[in-house]
């Protein structure tokens, strides 16, 4: 009972299939199984939204096409065309952290998005494709992204000090952001459902109970709006720093 009642017990990360090779701990847990079935979720509205590809097209493949133009528009409106090259990759994050918010608000499920491991594993790969590329196709000029121009030399270190730092920083804000929200918004669910149980066992105070339950319906709506935004934020933040490996320069 207590641990129905913990607002934090929901994020609690347990093995299923026990797997230790080489003494290392590769278990199948609730969170490999819910990723699981977000790549699935994922893969299957765009595999049969678009396998009619009828002119009027049906709500699946409306569902497809519309997450199809609107990331690609971001994408183009935020990188430019040559922007498009990272279109398999911004997309394919955007619907993975889509359907895992998503997902995650349905009850007695695993939000994956409140792991910040999760989170900050996507936000190192996008920092991670953003150095390799820009090393790759601009080398050592990739190194303007930290040094602008039209800056006095004698503030030119301290400049430079300060960019490389909020670059360093760009993993951190990009999966905090995400994981902070999905995390407040699941505790605040919970506790509200906590309220709503114990005043339904507290006799003539149950007569207020109702309150919370509408607090719950109201914040639920509130938390899909939110899965939407935050997969839409974490797609364009991809966007602007996949353009600093494109356009390096300043």
């Amino acid at each position: 009972m207590a641990e129905a009642m913990d607002p934090i017990h929901q994020f609690k990360v347990e093995p299923i299939i026990s797997l230790h090779p080489f003494g290392i701990d590769a278990s199948f847990t609730n969170s490999s199984l819910f990723m699981l079935i977000i790549i699935l979720a994922a893969s299957a509205l765009m595999i049969v939204g678009t396998s009619s590809r009828s002119l009027i097209p049906g709500r699946l493949q409306s569902a497809a096409e519309m997450s199809y133009e609107f990331v690609a528009n971001t994408v183009r409106m935020t990188s430019g065309q040559d922007g498009m090259r990272f279109f398999p990759f911004v997309f394919t994050l955007f619907l993975f952290v889509f359907f895992a918010n998503i997902i995650g608000v349905i009850p007695y499920s695993f939000s994956v998005t409140s792991q910040i491991i999760v989170t900050f594993a996507l936000a190192a790969l996008v920092i991670g494709m953003v150095i390799v590329y820009g090393v790759i196709r601009h080398g050592t000029h990739f190194l303007g992204l930290f040094v602008p121009s039209g800056v006095a030399p004698a503030l030119l270190p301290f400049i430079a000090l300060i960019e490389v730092i909020s670059f360093a920083s760009r993993p951190i804000s990009l999966s905090v952001r995400l994981f902070a929200n999905m995390l407040a918004g699941h505790i605040t669910l919970k506790v509200l459902g906590g309220f709503v149980a114990a005043l339904l066992g507290a006799g003539a105070y149950a007569i207020v109970a109702p309150l919370p339950l509408i607090g719950i319906v109201v914040l639920t709506g509130f938390e899909l709006f939110v899965a939407a935004l935050q997969a839409y934020v974490f797609a364009i933040l991809t966007c602007v720093y996949l353009n600093d490996a494109i356009h390096p320069g300043h």
